[in-house]
């Protein structure tokens, strides 16, 4: 059996890690579930790393691999995990809004339900587009559309309504937009 070239694959993971890191803290609201999640996705990856690096976008193909991993781990874990108004631990107020803000995004993205906070956060966060968040979704676009308006909503109700902006739905207007400014 042939044996991966480490430098292509090396350098997806020093370009795009930070950012992979980033889309799996959203989708797991954990650091440490989300640098388990991009590792399994990072191991997945190099297994076939062959046939990956050939394709369109490695980074794609990893985004998808931790998307279908942590649909997954919702489907295995979604009867164990109770959910409360508050954490059971609670990190100490920041002196910083932006701090305070962030926190109070991740824990309203928590509460969305899988498939709403996985479109919203491939969507705005991840800045792709309908067509590509629809295949990794493995879905229409329609759904795609429907899931984001639904998150986007929700996160007005728990945020309010001027901390998520409305944004445009023509195709030039992407996700560079939403930044949570509460």
């Amino acid at each position: 059996m042939h044996e991966p070239d480490p430098g292509d694959f090396l350098r997806l993971v020093a370009e795009a890690g930070p950012r992979l890191h980033r889309t799996a803290f959203l989708l797991t609201g954990d650091n440490a579930a989300a640098e388990d999640l991009l590792q399994d996705a990072l191991v997945t990856a190099f297994v076939r790393w062959s046939t990956v690096r050939l394709g369109d976008s490695p980074e794609g193909y990893v985004r998808t691999v931790m998307v279908n991993a942590r649909r997954g781990w919702w489907r295995r874990l979604g009867r164990r995990e109770v959910l409360t108004a508050e954490p059971p631990h609670r990190s100490l107020p920041s002196t910083e809004p932006q701090i305070d803000n962030r926190e109070l995004l991740r824990r309203a993205l928590r509460a969305l339900p899988e498939r709403q906070r996985i479109a919203v956060v491939l969507r705005y966060y991840d800045d792709l587009p309908e067509s590509e968040v629809a295949q990794i979704m493995g879905c229409g676009v329609g759904t795609v559309k429907s899931q984001t308006a639904r998150g986007l909503a929700k996160l007005r109700a728990a945020l309010g309504p001027e901390s998520v902006p409305v944004l445009p739905t023509a195709p030039h207007a992407r996700s560079g937009e939403m930044e949570m400014n509460t």
